[in-house]
């Protein structure tokens, strides 16, 4: 059986992402082999529980752990503290204590939940990333950002606090609808774009395959993705410099999620949008050649992904910007791109040129 690991080096904190086929149904060997305690508890939601909460609970129970299920509600409005209070007020009653351990089985959304939840109750317990959709595989299960919503921004509430291990089974991928696959590709596409120039060419070149649910060329995606954000996590773990490469997209992408109130817009639909945003500001300061927005629009549209919207203002957006948590003193960070493969940071952006590239994408 293929599989790949790789290690996210964080000191004390380091930890594995194990990525192949059929883990689902050994999860509970190699949770026994890592965690200490005697009971897990799986926060999941309505849509993946009938998919996998069995298979995963009757793993961990075969290797003699005690299981304790938190099914949620789906829907990125679930990511809010009232949901995070309920999951500890469910851990409580069912007597989980510091010794026993959290698994997230799910998307982004129930990976940020779980998080957060381990990081806050009783100080801190341990947890396991188990990620159900490809934006999970690739984005949110690894690195140890969790965090909540807040009605006026995206993840305004959260902390950095690192999984004990990531499990992902690329078979999971065959239940996942064309959206919610292809929005998992923003971010691969993203990274591609951020830090890889060669695994930009691969996409580029293997997208049908993938698209067909080729598992070799799925494995070695997700491995190479996981491998470009292990890399930069490990390298700035809380973000203070290179790891907000990561969020090229995400600015113009969190505004329009907090416009849509977080329901009519997929995440990764957003950062594609965001992601054409920010190449066309790139292109406007003179630092992006147009021939390589085309590349990468190009890539996004093939792969299923919005380039452009029509929903909202240039003025709805900036106004959406301004609360957004990567602001620094009312000034706007983006992340551009100045060649696929590399990127800068930068606050050097001002309202007229946010607007004309809005204008150009919010048609």
């Amino acid at each position: 059986m293929k599989q790949e690991k790789i290690i996210v080096k964080l000191g004390k904190n380091s930890y594995s992402v194990s990525i192949g086929r059929g883990l689902m149904d050994n999860i509970g060997a190699y949770v026994k082999n890592i965690l200490q305690g005697s009971t897990v508890a799986i926060i999941t939601d309505d849509v993946v529980a009938p998919l996998y909460l069995e298979r995963a609970r009757a793993s961990l129970k075969r290797s003699g752990l005690r299981v304790v299920t938190v099914a949620l509600p789906d829907g990125e409005e679930q990511k809010s503290v009232e949901t995070a209070k309920h999951i500890c007020e469910e851990l409580i009653k069912n007597n989980i204590d510091r010794t026993h351990s959290l698994m997230a089985l799910g998307g982004g959304v129930i990976g940020d939940l779980t998080g957060f939840a381990a990081s806050i109750y009783m100080r801190g317990i341990p947890f396991i990333q188990v990620p159900t959709t490809l934006l999970a595989q690739v984005d949110a299960s690894i690195g140890g950002k969790t965090a909540v919503n807040l009605p006026s921004g995206k993840n305004l509430i959260g902390t950095f606090y690192q999984p004990k291990a990531v499990f992902i089974d690329v078979d999971v991928l065959d239940s996942l609808k064309g959206e919610v696959f292809a929005e998992g590709m923003s971010e691969i596409i993203k990274h591609g774009i951020i830090r890889d120039a060669n695994y930009f060419g691969f996409l580029e070149e293997n997208l049908k395959g993938i698209l067909a649910g080729d598992k070799n060329l799925m494995i070695k995606m997700v491995a190479v993705s996981c491998r470009i954000k292990a890399e930069v996590v490990s390298e700035d773990e809380k973000e203070s410099g290179l790891r907000a490469i990561l969020n090229y997209g995400h600015t113009i992408a969190h505004a329009i999620e907090s416009l849509s109130s977080y329901r009519s817009v997929l995440h990764g639909q957003a950062v594609s949008i965001g992601m054409a945003v920010a190449g066309r500001i790139a292109v406007l300061k003179g630092i992006f050649p147009e021939k390589e927005l085309e590349k990468q629009n190009r890539l996004l549209r093939n792969a299923g992904l919005p380039v452009s919207q029509s929903k909202f203002s240039p003025e709805d957006i900036i106004r959406a910007l301004k609360n957004d948590k990567k602001a620094k003193d009312g000034k706007i960070r983006f992340v551009l791109p100045v060649k696929i493969g590399r990127v800068i940071i930068t606050d050097d952006v001002d309202d007229a040129l946010i607007s004309k590239a809005v204008d150009s994408v919010f048609i």
